[in-house]
């Protein structure tokens, strides 16, 4: 399955996707790198890598569609089949994610439906969580919505600020996301009735599949 990866950033769960790929046996491979910011540093990752790298600067459309439509073409003409948002700071067009629909995943740094949005980690702790994670979901229009894939959980430990809780959960990323695109890629993760079914050691499951803190 040729896999396009959309970032905003530093890339690192960009390296763990390419990691992934890299394993024998594993079905998909990272045909294109889009970055909308020209100088994120995860565009040198995918050169590291060999990956074609393309910048679409959201800075030079007017609109949010036209974006969007420039997007979807590279993505098109790279034989992109299924994408990856991973790190990606902007919210997509209905239409974009209606094109792609049940071909993207998203990686969001909290236990959804909780803490939908920005500043997940100070408002986790605000709130006072003792458990808290990340979660892989198949992209919707509503931000932070969609079927779930995969969660992982992580302790809030005494003394825990937004940028240790936040190094903590971004490790568990690094693990979640390479797992989830797994199933997804092996069609053994599908989306039915908007609710994820999974087969998993064997067996088929309703809902996500949930990685217990650890």
């Amino acid at each position: 399955m040729r896999i396009g990866v959309l970032i905003s950033g530093r890339g690192s769960n960009l390296k763990a996707l390419i990691d992934a790929c890299e394993e024998p046996g594993f079905r998909g491979r990272i045909a294109l790198v889009i970055s909308n910011r020209p100088g994120a540093a995860g565009l040198a990752v995918a050169e590291a890598a060999g990956i074609p790298t393309a910048v679409i600067d959201h800075k030079e459309f007017s609109t949010r569609e036209t974006f969007d439509a420039e997007l979807h073409r590279a993505l098109t003409k790279a034989g992109v089949e299924l994408v990856c948002n991973a790190g990606f700071m902007r919210i997509l067009s209905d239409g974009f994610v209606e094109k792609w629909r049940d071909r993207q995943l998203n990686i969001h740094p909290s236990l959804l439906p909780a803490f939908k949005g920005l500043h997940v980690h100070q408002r986790a702790l605000d709130a006072g969580v003792k458990i808290t994670g990340c979660t892989v979901h198949f992209v919707r229009p509503e931000m932070d919505e969609g079927p779930i894939v995969a969660q992982a959980a992580v302790p809030v430990l005494p003394g825990d600020t937004a940028e240790t809780l936040s190094q903590r959960v971004l490790e568990a990323e690094h693990k979640l996301y390479p797992l989830a695109l797994k199933l997804v890629v092996e069609e053994r993760a599908r989306v039915v009735d908007e609710n994820v079914r999974i087969d998993y050691d064997g067996a088929t499951v309703g809902g996500p599949l949930f990685v217990p803190a650890g």
